[in-house]
């Protein structure tokens, strides 16, 4: 039993402690991943030697957007080995829809996602009338109760087209206003921005719905990489860590004669801006 001395004692150390960090340095990170669309070519070439490069840069996960021919155990040894996991996949409209939806999961399952993110690719009249956008979202409300009782989310994918008007909102909007909390609002913010959206307003319009959100830039040099543009990081940054329910940030930069340097240039940004 410690004395009643040595528990202020020990009180008063822990506090000492607690103050000689800053705030932000007590607070675990939010992970930072890789959309491997961003280095698709030289996937195709060598998945084997492409995952190894992102781990030795510092990714802690990647997020697929196809699997080269590779099945689901495949892959997942490729990520053990090289100590990544997988923080999302880019998965088709068509793969969550009716009995696709099983093997997706069963898929996901084995590579150890849990985040189903439909990349585009909604039917025509999801654009075109709320009537068409309203059956998408129910769709997705469907889909998603399904996915939620096998510890899975559904989700969806910004592109500049989601951000164009319909009868007086973005389609975007109006997707998630009718879509469960479940669903999840994978806002990219480069595409966003570039489709005349909020990436701002639209985190905080939707809070705890961006449980995973592409890091990507917007404005700056041509390819600039995140950090080098015209996006508001900090501001980003702050919104998910308090607002979004952020679990994973997702680089994805598309541009660039060398795509493995560009995602380099881009982590070590990050860590520049204290998050990595």
């Amino acid at each position: 039993m410690l004395t009643r001395r040595q528990m202020l004692r020990r009180t008063t150390g822990l506090a000492a402690l607690g103050a000689a960090f800053p705030a932000w340095a007590r607070i675990a990170k939010i992970p930072v991943g890789l959309q491997l669309y961003s280095i698709r070519q030289d996937c195709a070439k060598d998945l084997p030697g492409s995952l190894a490069e992102v781990a030795r840069i510092g990714y802690k996960g990647v997020e697929f957007a196809g699997y080269h021919g590779r099945k689901a155990e495949e892959l997942r040894k490729l990520l053990d080995d090289n100590g990544l996991v997988c923080c999302g996949t880019h998965t088709g409209w068509s793969s969550i829809l009716g009995d696709k939806l099983k093997e997706t999961i069963a898929f996901n399952k084995t590579l150890g996602n849990k985040f189903l993110i439909v990349p585009g690719g909604l039917p025509a009249k999801t654009f075109t009338s709320l009537e068409g956008l309203k059956e998408t979202a129910r769709i997705f409300n469907e889909q998603s109760a399904k996915a939620r009782e096998e510890g899975m989310y559904v989700g969806y994918h910004a592109h500049g087209g989601d951000f164009k008007k319909l009868e007086g909102e973005t389609v975007w909007d109006l997707l998630f206003a009718n879509t469960v909390k479940d669903v999840v609002m994978q806002l990219d913010v480069g595409n966003c921005l570039g489709g005349g959206g909020d990436p701002y307003a639209t985190i905080r319009k939707f809070p705890g719905r961006t449980l995973t959100i592409h890091i990507k830039e917007h404005g700056g040099p041509k390819g600039a990489p995140v950090g080098e543009g015209e996006v508001r990081w900090k501001e980003i940054f702050e919104l998910c860590e308090t607002v979004g329910g952020t679990q994973w940030y997702i680089v994805e930069h598309e541009t660039g004669a060398k795509p493995i340097e560009s995602v380099r240039a881009c982590f070590e940004n990050l860590r520049k801006m204290g998050k990595v």
